[in-house]
């Protein structure tokens, strides 16, 4: 038997996030997606199916085939990228099923020679096929939206420790630190505890990753995950409910956010039930609104398009690579593209196409693609990272397909009064 993990069309939904990676190395809890299907299914023989202009930038990153016909020659697991996979997943391999959730196919499991028959068509026909198997529900959720991974967040962080099974101090924590409440904590080696830091699991566990520095006078209350080589700045009020890093620079109010790598929000300013990219800097007291003041349901632009997240708190989702200046205020709910650099100044909108300058309450397009590759690539060294050629592909090719929406923002932006 052979597991697909695929991603289709519904990857637009999970924008500005989703832009240059696929689905499924979106992260919550402890691990992303794809981390999580393939620690959990345990099926050696793995291959992906992604949206053409990703390949290459795939490729690169796993040993497994990726949109490779000759792959597709034996009894089939395929999973959608977008499911939330943990220790409730199931299936029987013993006859062909398709599992659905929120009436959406989830997974199917197809003998070879229906594979064998359908392939030839190509993957989506497989797709096709399996709609109409005979149907299960499942447990297993579909991410269908960004805020989809904040607000299960909590959760999956006290399911992951658990499954992690570790608790205990391998690195350093000082004896003038305080763990407040029961004892789930995990300190790993190489991390760094200082004084006067207190790690609050009366709500749950708190799993801090090696080379981590925790600074004093921060609390980190769980349940939270805090990646490998992060550093926690003194004074800052981490909440319950975040997943931070690898490699960030967090300071001040942070709050049920997924931070998904290499990004900064060093001084402060409250930050709360969020999705932000990698290689994000935000800059001293941005803050973002997670709850409307009549406390009713929060939209949010999904692909220029306002959709009700049906949540009462729902704060902002920042793409790649986006900068803020100091004291930026991001409305409820404000969805932020790929790469944008934004200044603070009356009341902000609530919608940034990627790649868009907003200065003086205007959107611009800056200086170029250009030089925004320039920065990425800057941003990335004081990390000890390279823009790849595969990345910068991805990013030019996001850039194309963006610049309609972009267009019209600019254009409208310039001819108001």
């Amino acid at each position: 038997m052979k597991l697909v993990i695929y991603e289709t069309e519904t990857w637009i939904d999970l924008t500005p996030i989703s832009y240059i990676r696929p689905v499924f190395e979106l992260k919550c809890g402890m691990y992303t997606l794809i981390e999580r299907i393939i620690n959990t299914i345990k099926i050696k023989d793995t291959g992906l199916y992604v949206r053409d202009y990703l390949c290459d930038l795939v490729r690169s990153r796993y040993p497994y085939p990726v949109n490779d016909p000759s792959f597709l020659q034996d009894d089939l697991l395929i999973i959608d990228g977008r499911c939330l996979v943990d220790s409730d997943f199931s299936f029987t391999p013993e006859r062909e099923a398709a599992w659905f959730f929120d009436n959406e196919l989830a997974y199917a499991f197809i003998k070879k020679e229906n594979v064998l028959k359908h392939s030839e068509n190509g993957f989506k026909s497989i797709l096709d096929f399996a709609v109409g198997l005979p149907r299960i529900e499942t447990k297993t959720k579909i991410m269908h939206f960004p805020w989809n991974f904040v607000l299960e967040n909590s959760e999956m962080l006290k399911k992951d420790f658990i499954s992690k099974g570790k608790k205990g101090i391998e690195g350093k924590f000082s004896n003038q630190a305080v763990i407040h409440g029961e004892n789930d904590v995990f300190i790993a080696e190489g991390a760094d505890v200082h004084p006067l830091a207190v790690l609050d699991t009366n709500s749950g566990p708190v799993f801090i990753d090696k080379d981590v520095k925790i600074f004093p006078f921060a609390r980190i209350e769980g349940p939270c995950y805090i990646g490998e080589g992060t550093q926690i700045m003194p004074g800052a009020s981490i909440r319950e409910g975040n997943t931070i890093g690898p490699f960030c620079r967090v300071g001040g109010e942070l709050e049920e956010s997924v931070i998904q790598g290499y990004s900064n929000k060093y001084h402060d300013g409250f930050v709360g039930h969020a999705y932000i990219g990698e290689f994000v800097n935000l800059g001293a007291l941005t803050t973002n609104s997670d709850l409307k003041n009549d406390y009713s349901t929060v939209s949010v632009y999904v692909n220029g398009k306002p959709v009700d997240t049906g949540s009462l708190k729902v704060g902002s989702i920042i793409g790649d690579h986006t900068k803020t200046s100091i004291g930026t205020l991001f409305n409820t709910g404000t969805s932020v593209g790929v790469m944008c650099n934004i200044t603070a100044g009356g009341i902000l909108p609530k919608f940034f196409p990627s790649f868009v300058w907003y200065v003086n309450n205007k959107f611009m397009k800056g200086f170029g693609l250009g030089e925004m590759i320039k920065t990425a690539k800057a941003a990335m060294g004081r990390r000890g990272k390279t823009l790849s050629q595969e990345e910068e592909n991805v990013i030019r090719k996001v850039f194309e397909i963006t610049a309609e929406i972009r267009k019209t923002y600019v254009t409208k932006s310039f001819r108001a009064k």
